[in-house]
């Protein structure tokens, strides 16, 4: 907390004040940071092509995030799991779930228009977003793991969202 409040510019006390709890001063961290690597499509956008629509949706602001900073939190809540579940909870859903629902979101619309077949987007969604952000428990073991440059991650999406889309032959 007092790294957060010297890097806000403010006093514990003061961000106590603005955020209620740590937990909900960690739900806003984290959509924070899931906000650098997801982009809400507006109209025009969503009359492109899913590719389009998908790398778009994953490929926003690759380079505003520190590295660091996601591996870093994710250390944390490993570490406050069990002391402080509610942590580790909001975590969850501010992040990794909140992400496979946007997925999810725009792989149900893209069925609905009869733009693809997918049985089961949520599994589907999963499954776009492991291939496109890497195994977690590297990142967690391995600090230089998380330091990919926005070209290599951008390589890594686009192979992601080729091989979702058109199977590993494509």
């Amino acid at each position: 907390m007092s790294a957060i409040a010297v890097e806000a510019g403010m006093s514990k006390r003061t961000l106590y004040e603005v955020f209620g709890n740590r937990a909900d001063l960690f739900a806003a961290i984290v959509r924070r940071i899931r906000n650098t690597v997801t982009h809400e499509l507006d109209e025009s956008e969503r009359l492109l092509p899913l590719e389009q629509r998908l790398r778009l949706l994953l490929l926003p602001s690759i380079d505003k995030q520190p590295d660091s900073v996601p591996a870093a939190i994710l250390r944390a809540v490993v570490a406050e799991a069990k002391r402080q579940p509610e942590l580790a909870k909001e975590f969850l859903q501010e992040g990794p779930k909140a992400l496979r629902n946007i997925i999810r979101d725009e792989l149900d619309r893209a069925v609905e228009c009869g733009e693809t077949r997918i049985a089961d987007t949520a599994m589907a969604a999963e499954l776009l977003a492991s291939m496109a952000f890497g195994d977690p428990l590297t990142h967690l073991i391995d600090p230089s793991a998380g330091h990919i440059s926005p070209k290599e991650r951008k390589k890594r999406l686009d192979k992601a969202i080729d091989i979702f889309l058109h199977g590993v032959g494509g």
